[in-house]
């Protein structure tokens, strides 16, 4: 029929950096009938159901080097292709988006194999193997960081950003007792938390606090020592929900450099201190960090040379140069697409 919905299978599974673009970009296709390929016990288990229908797929990541255990990925990769095939057939979709990650390979190669279009969005600066790998099978390849295009084997990518989450788009309200006009300090470990970077600021934090900032320290689930500093103007929590208010209201934010993370301080404009996490697939967020530091927008240092001597002062300088702060928060802002959802939506009807 005619008025019948298009139907597109969305494949994003694992973290938030995978999931949160691909919701946001299934916010802007009201004129599509959206499914999702998913993994069992992972995060979209948790944030799917409740929006979309989510069928899943046994299939896990990829070895670095070849050994005993990849005859038996390879097995397990050749079901999970077969699996999709099977879900794409029988539900007649007609096109497959998805955000990489090890679940893209079969969602992937069972799209292609049936002759239907894949729309593949790759959000880090150093694409991950499996975009590498295949992003030559895709129909369209769209990149958060068009430094990204320098290791894909094609020509044609197009340069979207990394959607947000809706409430990013608009200004919001922090709902912690901190006043207007004093210098606000965000701390994030990225979604599972940083004991190390944690361990760092608390030893710093009294310097900040006495300086006149304040400090709101998400501290992640598995840190023992997570309120072990106590400061009326110092919140310790795992997780805030609101993270869009918090870094809209954010003078510099302290923080991995996962790509979903710097996408929403680039919309929020807020400067950051970045610690790339140093045991990241193939070192990515070192290269996510390093498209802040040279835009003027972040300070970049590895974890193992940063010592509280050096982060302490680091801040400091920063508190007592708010114009630099500014500076840094316009130059930010240069980096991130507000729009980047509905960019990504016109490439899916453009290919679908």
């Amino acid at each position: 029929m005619a008025n019948e919905l298009k139907k597109l299978l969305i494949a994003a599974s694992g973290t938030g950096g995978h999931l949160f673009p691909a919701l946001a970009l299934a916010e802007q296709l009201p004129d599509y009938q959206i499914e999702w390929l998913g993994v069992p016990n992972r995060l979209e288990n948790q944030l799917v159901p409740a929006q979309y229908p989510l069928n899943t797929i046994a299939i896990e990541g990829f070895q670095e080097r070849f050994g005993l255990g990849t005859l038996g990925i390879l097995l397990r990769l050749s079901s999970s292709i077969r699996e999709v095939r099977q879900i794409i057939k029988e539900k007649n979709f007609q096109g497959v988006f998805s955000t990489g990650g090890y679940i893209a390979a079969p969602a992937i190669i069972a799209a292609r194999s049936l002759g239907v279009p894949v729309i593949l969005h790759e959000s880090n600066a150093l694409p991950g193997k499996v975009t590498r790998w295949l992003s030559g099978w895709c129909t369209s390849v769209a990149l958060g960081f068009e430094y990204g295009a320098h290791y894909l084997p094609r020509t044609g990518t197009a340069y979207t950003g990394t959607p947000v989450r809706a409430q990013f788009r608009t200004q919001q309200k922090l709902d912690l007792p901190i006043p207007e006009n004093v210098p606000l300090i965000a701390v994030v470990g990225g979604s599972q938390g940083a004991v190390a970077v944690n361990q760092l600021v608390r030893q710093c934090a009294i310097a900040w606090l006495d300086a006149g900032a304040w400090i709101v320290h998400l501290t992640g689930d598995n840190d023992p020592d997570a309120q072990s500093l106590q400061h009326p103007q110092y919140f310790a929590m795992p997780f805030y929900d609101n993270m869009a208010a918090l870094f809209q209201r954010t003078n510099l934010a302290i923080s991995r450099a996962g790509a979903g993370t710097l996408t929403e301080l680039a919309v929020t404009h807020t400067p950051a201190i970045l610690i790339p996490y140093p045991y990241a697939a193939e070192d990515h967020q070192v290269y996510n960090a390093a498209i802040f530091d040279s835009a003027g927008a972040g300070l970049v240092f590895r974890q193992a040379e940063l010592t509280p001597e050096l982060l302490q002062s680091k801040v400091l300088n920063l508190l007592h140069s708010p114009d630099l702060l500014q500076q840094m928060a316009q130059k930010a802002g240069k980096l991130g697409f507000p729009d980047s959802a509905e960019r990504l939506a016109d490439l899916v009807r453009q290919t679908l």
